[in-house]
């Protein structure tokens, strides 16, 4: 018997070998409430080993390729039609993981748990080494309670670990990942993390619907041919990502009663959201927020605390078409220079079809855009809803 112990400040671990013939039994102890697991391992021949976990990573050598890699992995159920490759490995007997009643496997757990926490538009990959995935199968809004995942994580052998919630995603792209760390977890705990996630709402995409996207561009200047308009390319990028299309483009002058009428002619081409640039400012020609509450039923807010894009405004309208809601928004002159502003925060609501409501007054954290010298946007903390 070999017994190897270590302390760090008021934490002790404790690693307890005994050897009999051809049987080891790890002992993993702890100065939590949870207790310590027993592990034991085996060495058993190949054919009495299927259905059984290994206890360690089994390297294959490719002498063509020159290289090696685990073929098998730590925790892997042997099966039946694993044993001629393992017989071409040169395995005549193979160190098993024999488990205690209520231990629950790596992979079991993480499966478990992904039975919860997928909701609609996601799906599950894996298990691979003990870790499963949620993917969107559709490009949209990731929603879920930070709290959830708060809950899960306060087990320290959970690891559930997710993209910021309320932020555009990608279809294919991975939002959450999640695994026990230990090899084997008692059953009361995976049930627990279970019933934390059961508790709340799931994991969800709500995906982007293809909206018609109408563009009024404000100013005499403008309209005028003193300068030309830089927004609508930057527009175009923005709808691709959101399966948006913009069905046209307004010149209006910076009259109440011309934007207004130039929104309601995009409202009655079908248009489900109307985007008016310029005019959004404290000057005494910038008149774009009246029109808009002109032919706005509702006023949702106007100013957000992001920058850039401050001055920001969404009001709701009334389609004359089927009589849906029409979003219509006021997008400050940032818009046109900044490669990222709070439009960029707003329009995947939109196009989610919600209403922001007062997450847009919790959009100051993280809100400050970094302007980095390369954009990577939505991979970063100004795309994230708060």
């Amino acid at each position: 018997m070999e017994e190897i112990t270590g302390s760090g400040k008021s934490r002790l671990h404790f690693l307890h070998l005994r050897c009999k013939y051809n049987i080891i039994e790890y002992v993993s102890g702890k100065t939590t409430t949870e207790g310590a697991l027993t592990m034991k391992i085996t060495i058993m021949p190949l054919e009495e080993a299927i259905g059984k976990p290994l206890a360690h990573d089994l390297t294959q050598i490719d002498a063509v390729n020159h290289k090696k890699s685990a073929r098998f992995k730590k925790g892997q159920v042997i099966t039946e039609a694993d044993i001629p490759t393992l017989r071409d490995m040169g395995k005549e007997h193979l160190s098993i993981m024999e488990m205690s009643p209520g231990d629950v496997h790596e992979d079991d757990a993480a499966l478990a748990l992904a039975d919860v926490l997928k909701g609609e538009n996601l799906r599950v990959t894996g298990p691979e080494e003990g870790r499963c995935n949620l993917v969107a199968t559709s490009s949209g809004i990731l929603w879920y309670l930070a709290e959830t995942v708060n809950r899960v994580n306060q087990d320290p052998d959970w690891v559930l670990s997710a993209l910021a919630p309320h932020r555009p995603v990608l279809e294919g792209q991975t939002v959450a990942g999640f695994r026990i760390r230990p090899l084997v977890l008692e059953d009361y705990r995976v049930e627990r993390a279970v019933a934390a996630v059961r508790g709340s709402k799931p994991f969800t995409i709500i995906p982007f619907r293809p909206l018609k996207v109408g563009l009024v561009t404000t100013g005499k200047e403008i309209v005028d041919g003193r300068i030309a308009d830089a927004f609508r390319p930057k527009l175009d990028e923005k709808l691709a990502r959101l399966n948006g299309t913009c069905i046209g483009q307004r010149f209006s002058t910076d009259s109440v009663e011309d934007i207004a009428a130039a929104v309601t002619g995009f409202m009655n081409d079908g248009a489900k959201i109307v985007i008016c640039t310029g005019g959004m400012s404290v000057d005494a020609d910038d008149r774009t927020p009246g029109a808009i509450r002109s032919v706005c039923r509702k006023i949702s807010f106007q100013g957000t605390p992001a920058l850039p894009g401050a001055m920001l405004m969404l009001g709701w309208a009334v389609s004359p078409v089927d009589g849906e809601d029409v979003a219509v928004i006021g997008a400050p002159a940032c818009v046109a220079f900044d490669e990222r502003t709070a439009l960029d925060k707003l329009l995947p609501f939109i196009f989610a079809g919600m209403e922001p409501g007062d997450l847009v007054r919790r959009w100051g954290v993280g809100g400050l855009c970094e302007r980095c010298p390369v954009c990577h946007y939505p991979s970063c903390s100004f795309a994230a809803g708060s």
